[in-house]
């Protein structure tokens, strides 16, 4: 038996004494651990060649100091094309569809910036300073002349300097509505009255101008009848006028009262009134009253029913009196109200026109 198995191997035995070491398992065998950044260095390695490289470029002295020239230049452009828009918007008429017209009275000795002053406190220039710049830019600071102009709001700065230049005085229209009252003391919109007064103001007047001529005791033959407590109620004759630009406020009234005048008298009104008992002042009154109710053919019909209220002693009962009085005092229009222009309460005729 022992001759048919192979016979035994032995192991070599190591020179020293040590007991031999245990063979790792597989489980116990870890995987080397790398460094992705080291990994990809070893594998993809820069050189000095490969490193990109920032290059850095500097301006020179010279080129900077063009750049900065172009940019004043471009800003100093900018400045200038907009101060001659705004110049030029400045030169613009203030109101280019207006058709005011404003009377002007440039005294003698007045220089451009005196002239300038009134014009802008006529809200007929957007910029007294302008005015004085273009007037010495076009050389004719010393050829504004003097005088009495009426000058609208739709003209350019340039319109209004060769206007004063020529200095020639002009004549404007004025025109009085039918029935007008003196004064409107009501909420109306100050475009939509139609009172003297405001045409007046309307003309370039001042409110003292106004208020004085107003005030003044005339005497004039159409005011001849008139009480002196009375004011003018009823005598600024509706019609369109023309006055030359130096017209005064009693000058263009006086106007007015020359041409009632001349329609009486070509109506014979002061014999006509005198048949039914009345004075020309107590007519005119009377017509006042008729004007205000109706207007047209009916107007004929409506005086007769007046003459003949007045002829009994009766009332004239008419709206119109009491609204009046009540619209120029301020109060509330109403048929109680306790006032001689109250033709509902009082007979006879309102104390005026």
């Amino acid at each position: 038996m022992n001759d048919i198995l192979p016979p035994k191997r032995r192991l070599p035995q190591s020179s020293t004494s040590a007991s031999p070491q245990p063979v790792p398992q597989p489980e116990q065998i870890q995987p080397p651990q790398h460094n992705i950044d080291t990994l990809i260095d070893q594998t993809f390695p820069l050189n000095e060649v490969d490193t990109p490289k920032t290059i850095v470029r500097t301006k020179s002295p010279k080129r900077r100091i063009i750049t900065w020239i172009l940019g004043v230049l471009i800003f100093v452009g900018i400045v200038a094309v907009s101060a001659f828009v705004w110049y030029q918007s400045q030169l613009g008429a203030v109101e280019p569809s207006s058709k005011q017209q404003i009377r002007v009275e440039v005294a003698s000795g007045m220089g451009p910036s005196d002239i300038a002053s009134l014009l802008a406190s006529k809200g007929l220039i957007k910029n007294e300073q302008v005015f004085g710049w273009y007037v010495r830019i076009e050389g004719v600071e010393n050829m504004l002349q003097a005088g009495q102009y009426m000058l609208g709001k739709s003209m350019t700065v340039e319109d209004i300097v060769a206007h004063l230049q020529r200095g020639q005085s002009d004549t404007f229209r004025l025109t009085f509505y039918p029935g007008a009252v003196l004064r409107d003391e009501t909420n109306t919109p100050e475009n939509k009255k139609t009172d003297v007064t405001t045409v007046l103001k309307r003309a370039g007047y001042s409110k003292e101008a106004i208020a004085a001529a107003l005030k003044k005791q005339y005497s004039h033959p159409l005011l001849a009848g008139k009480p002196a407590s009375a004011d003018l109620e009823g005598y600024i004759y509706g019609e369109t006028y023309e006055f030359a630009s130096a017209a005064t406020v009693e000058d263009i009234l006086t106007r007015t009262f020359d041409e009632m005048y001349r329609v009486v008298k070509a109506n014979n009104l002061v014999a006509k009134y005198k048949k039914h008992g009345l004075t020309l002042y107590e007519g005119i009154t009377l017509a006042s009253v008729v004007q205000r109710e109706v207007n047209g053919t009916d107007q004929k019909q409506v005086a007769g029913v007046f003459y003949n209220r007045l002829k009994q002693g009766m009332m004239l009962g008419s709206d119109v009196t009491y609204q009046y009085i009540a619209d120029k005092t301020g109060q509330a229009r109403s048929p109680d109200l306790d006032s001689r222009y109250n033709t509902r309460k009082y007979t006879g005729l309102p104390p005026g026109p």
